[in-house]
C-alpha cells in the first residue's frame, strides 16, 4: 500500500527559486503549512503581486529554514500509516526540488517522489478554488486543490 501526500510550494522566481512557503496535504485530510523568511528583492513581479499578499494569515506558520526539516519530518511521521510508504505527489519539478532542499537531502527512505501532473484534473482543480473561495498561488490552497483534483487512471 501507498499513501499520497500532495505538495505545493511558492518561491521567489523561476531562475533562482528560493522557498517562500510550502503546503502538504495528506489524502486523509491532514495539513501542514509553513512560511519562510525571504528576500523581497529576489522576488519576481508576479510573486510580489500574486503570492506575497496571501502570506501572513496562518497562525504559527512562520518558521526558519533550520526548523523546517524537523517540523516536516515530524508531521510526516505522525500522518504516516503504519509501515507504509508515503508518496510525495507533485505536479511541478521545482516543488520536489524545494522539498528535497528543505529536508537538506535527508528525505526519509519511506518517502517516495511521484510526479502527478498528468493525474490532476484541471477543471476539478479550478472548481475546488472557486467553490471554496480560496485564492490560487497559496501553497496550502494549491496542495488542497491538487489533492481534490487527483484521479488515478481507471
Amino acid at each position: 500500500m501507498a499513501f499520497n501526500v500532495f505538495i505545493d510550494t511558492e518561491f521567489t522566481d523561476f531562475l533562482d527559486p528560493q522557498l517562500i512557503s510550502i503546503g502538504l496535504v495528506a489524502e486523509s485530510g491532514e495539513e501542514f503549512y509553513a512560511e519562510l523568511p525571504y528576500d523581497i528583492k529576489a522576488c519576481s513581479a508576479f510573486v510580489k503581486e500574486a503570492v506575497l499578499p496571501l502570506l501572513g494569515y496562518a497562525p504559527h506558520a512562520e518558521v526558519t529554514m533550520e526548523d523546517l526539516y524537523g517540523k516536516i519530518t515530524q508531521w510526516l511521521r505522525i500522518i504516516r500509516p503504519t509501515n507504509e510508504d508515503i508518496f510525495i505527489c507533485y505536479d511541478y519539478q521545482t516543488d520536489w526540488d524545494l522539498f528535497y532542499d528543505a529536508l537538506d537531502g535527508r528525505v526519509p527512505p519511506w518517502c517516495k517522489r511521484r510526479l502527478v501532473a498528468d493525474r490532476i484534473n484541471e477543471l476539478l482543480r479550478y472548481e475546488y478554488h472557486k467553490q471554496n473561495r480560496l485564492p490560487e498561488h497559496h501553497a496550502l490552497n494549491d496542495a488542497k486543490a491538487n489533492c481534490y483534483a487527483f484521479r488515478e487512471p481507471a
